[in-house]
């Protein structure tokens, strides 16, 4: 008897848990006139619908559904109004009711059966008060045009900074275990209030940073991949990357391997962060900061850590941009090129380059007259100059027809300055005549070159995707800056000129 009571038990409790598999997130908001709403919610950087109420009666909205819903911070999304506000879903709360009222959403929120959601709700109304009260303090202070206006907004916001991380760290203790908890510790700033004096008697910044760098991931968990589903994670990444890491990429590959080191291989945290670090350093808007790309297709692409992340097709296509700019970083000796100018156009004409129509027909006149061929080439190496401007362009190029001039004024006024600098030019098309008369027209004066036997993969060798493409090296050929605007030409020979000067 007894065996079957046990058994009768674990029946029912087994049916309970099934019974209570999926979600079922009921919204009762008076005022609303929307017909139709969406259930989103934050991943990473980006939003993501995730159930939709194609009938809304009455302000009465039901998102129901057989699975359960990922941990996270889900939102209301209006149809016409956009995001109505935020709330948590988590493995206890998966059936919850929230009320409100539309004409004062914020004030009237209201968690029925989640203890969690109404926390989380009177935390945001603290930080709107809070926020409003410094809007209201600085409208006074603007209209009352005092001559110390900046020292008091400075001294006033302060004062809201300090009371919202009093507030922020109240919370977390409050809520240990929650994951209201983990996603206020994420937007909590790690600051010391202990900073040692320095030599010269004030606070020791230094101590100040390596603290806050040290402290700045505490109590964030990399293995759980509820940490993408808020706000407040991406943005972290991104400070922590963009304002407390040293902006070398060295410091960033070191960094970048300690948070991957943190997660687990083929969770959504370690796809995902891997995806952002290559997506963001592919295209880096630091010169050179590239580099870190190159780290990333070498340590994760090559070795196998991307699998999964990324179709095989795609990570074939990443691996062979890696190897494009793996030659073209900072401090690397510029790839050579084999040009032809224009007094040697006639020549290689002749041989049949400008009328050959298939790849093999190139290559067989230019196994024909291979000896004569070379005795035309104008090399990058054989250019002699302190600074040489490396410039690929093209006459139909719009942007090129901007950049050209300023870059040719520029050339004359260093020349004019004694400036020991040349500027190779590349022709990246093979419309002889056209390129001809726009540089007769143009009166430009520098070393201009065209890929006359096409040889060179301008694409592959030198990143030619677009054009202008600009690269400034120095005597000695080595790469000091890339994709660059005519703007930055001139601080960067300055800077290089600095740099001679010590040697």
């Amino acid at each position: 008897m007894k065996k079957i009571i046990v058994s009768f038990v674990l029946f029912f409790g087994l049916m309970f848990v099934q019974a209570q598999t999926g979600h079922e997130i009921k919204i009762n908001l008076k005022n609303c006139k929307d017909t139709v709403a969406y259930l989103a919610f934050y991943q990473f950087d980006k939003l993501y619908i995730s159930d939709t109420c194609k009938k809304v009666v009455n302000g009465n909205i039901v998102f129901r559904g057989k699975k359960n819903l990922d941990k996270g911070v889900y939102f209301l999304l209006s149809q016409e109004k956009g995001n109505y506000f935020d709330f948590i879903i988590d493995d206890q709360s998966q059936r919850q009711q929230i009320n409100s009222d539309k004409s004062n959403l914020l004030d009237n929120l209201k968690a029925v059966n989640s203890k969690q959601n109404d926390n989380f709700f009177n935390y945001i109304r603290f930080v709107t008060t809070k926020n409003k009260q410094f809007d209201a303090f600085k409208k006074n202070i603007k209209e009352q045009k005092k001559p110390d206006s900046t020292a008091l907004l400075a001294k006033e916001f302060k004062i809201l900074n300090d009371a919202i991380l009093e507030n922020d760290l109240n919370f977390i203790d409050q809520n240990k275990g929650t994951y209201l908890s983990d996603i206020i510790n994420l937007k909590t700033e790690k600051a010391t209030k202990d900073i040692p004096k320095a030599s010269n008697g004030r606070p020791d910044s230094i101590f100040a940073y390596h603290y806050y760098k040290k402290h700045f991931w505490d109590g964030v968990n990399f293995q759980d991949d509820a940490m993408l589903y808020n706000p407040f994670f991406a943005n972290k990444v991104k400070q922590y990357f963009n304002a407390v890491v040293v902006q070398h990429p060295d410091s960033i590959c070191v960094e970048i391997d300690r948070m991957m080191l943190k997660t687990k291989q083929g969770t959504k945290m370690n796809m995902l962060l891997l995806a952002y670090f290559t997506s963001t350093y592919e295209i880096p808007k630091i010169m050179g900061m590239d580099k870190v790309f190159v780290y990333m297709v070498n340590n994760y692409f090559k070795t196998g850590k991307a699998n999964g992340v990324y179709d095989d097709s795609v990570i074939k296509i990443i691996i062979n941009r890696g190897n494009v700019l793996a030659p073209l970083q900072l401090g690397k000796t510029a790839p050579e090129l084999y040009m032809i100018d224009i007094p040697g156009h006639e020549k290689i004409s002749k041989m049949g380059f400008d009328s050959a129509k298939t790849s093999e027909e190139i290559t067989k006149i230019y196994y024909e007259n291979k000896l004569e061929i070379e005795k035309s080439y104008v090399t990058l190496s054989s250019i002699k100059a302190d600074y040489l401007i490396l410039l690929f362009w093209d006459v139909d190029c719009g942007h090129c027809q901007k950049e050209v001039p300023k870059i040719l004024e520029l050339y004359h006024d260093l020349l004019k300055e004694k400036k020991d600098v040349k500027v190779f030019g590349v022709y990246t098309q093979n419309e002889f005549d056209k390129y001809k008369k726009y540089i007769i027209d143009n009166k430009i004066d520098w070393i201009n070159v065209y890929d006359g036997v096409h040889i060179n993969n301008l694409k592959d060798k030198y990143d030619v995707v677009t054009t202008p493409v600009i690269y400034i090296l120095d005597k000695n050929k080595v790469i000091k800056a890339k994709g660059i605007g005519s703007e930055a030409i001139k601080s960067i020979i300055t800077q290089m000129e600095k740099e001679y000067s010590k040697k």
